[in-house]
């Protein structure tokens, strides 16, 4: 028997319960992984809520992210020895693969063995925030040396890992978050400006930051009203990614700002890097890479234990976080 999450009922926080249930042997081109640490996300919060893109069969499991040790091993499955060091690459389905547990079961694909020097925290920290910052800004919008990229949502773990991600290669990441009380911390962990859209000209911010050029790249997980802000500061020909959709509020379409630019508004989930053997394998190298260069540095804005998923649940939603939250296990 292994003790996991799982909920009931839809609703907040407080439906997640620990229980204990009996986990299958894996399968063909399957790994068990004993969990360390696991990563949050707020997608695990819209499947506990009913409003994520996938729809859970109660009782349901949940979580994407893990870090951990290989317990048992799968037929058909190449590369991996019991007491292996591992993290997971975010599965295209949690309700199937969920990792909240002390063990979980993955495909072995997704199974990556992480650099040595990571504690079991930082590696659950890694995937969905690198992979989600990578897709958008190097696979997508092909970001070069020089260029101005917004990053709204900045003190998120995917808005910090893409700031990073627009350091490695040269770019220069302007930071978006809503006031300023996060600005310093921002431009520690490497904005090179910082603006506060509630107390600031968002699009004269941003012009005065980048000229009349105009910024090229844009990533986005809000929508909203800050679409027209953002768009009129954007150059000719640029791309602005939207990954999410925090705002409440209608989202507007600003069509002469894209009609007289020429802009691209492109949708992006995770899932196309991850179920791309071919991106998804590039998006890694990249990762690692920067990983073991330092580039890449997960930002640990708290750990919870396993006893605590509701409190880390309700830490996840305040927004007060920096960074990715960490439940231990």
């Amino acid at each position: 028997m292994t003790r996991v999450v799982r909920f009931h009922q839809h609703g907040g926080p407080e439906v997640l319960r620990i229980e204990e249930v009996d986990l299958p042997r894996p399968g063909a081109g399957e790994v068990q992984i004993r969990i360390k640490a696991l990563g949050l996300n707020r997608a695990e919060t819209l499947l506990r809520k009913g409003t994520y893109i996938e729809t859970a069969v109660l009782p349901s499991g949940l979580g994407l992210e893990a870090a951990g040790i290989v317990e048992m091993i799968g037929e058909d499955v190449q590369g991996f020895a019991t007491g292996d060091a591992v993290s997971i690459v975010p599965p295209l389905s949690m309700v199937r693969w969920p990792a909240y547990g002390e063990r979980a079961t993955f495909p072995a694909e997704l199974v990556v063995k992480h650099p040595t020097s990571l504690s079991w925290e930082a590696a659950a920290a890694v995937w969905m925030s690198y992979l989600t910052a990578y897709g958008a800004l190097i696979d997508i919008a092909k970001l070069t040396q020089g260029e101005f990229v917004v990053v709204t949502a900045a003190s998120s773990s995917v808005g910090l890992a893409a700031i990073q991600t627009a350091n490695a290669v040269g770019a220069v990441p302007i930071a978006v978050t809503r006031t300023s009380a996060k600005k310093q911390a921002l431009l520690e962990q490497g904005a090179v400006h910082v603006v506060a859209s509630a107390e600031e000209d968002l699009a004269a911010r941003l012009r005065d930051i980048a000229g009349a050029d105009g910024v090229r790249v844009v990533l986005d997980p809000i929508g909203g009203p800050i679409f027209e802000p953002l768009t009129a500061a954007m150059s000719r020909g640029g791309i602005l990614i939207e990954y999410g959709g925090l705002s409440p509020e209608p989202t507007p379409f600003p069509l002469f700002a894209v009609l007289s630019k020429m802009l691209t508004l492109r949708g992006y989930l995770v899932h196309e890097i991850i179920s791309s053997p071919t991106r998804r394998e590039a998006a890694k190298a990249f990762v690692l890479d920067g990983l073991a260069s330092g580039a890449l540095r997960p930002v640990i804005a708290k750990t919870f234990g396993f006893e605590d998923i509701v409190a880390a649940h309700r830490f996840l939603e305040s927004n007060e976080q920096l960074g990715k939250i960490v439940v231990t296990v």
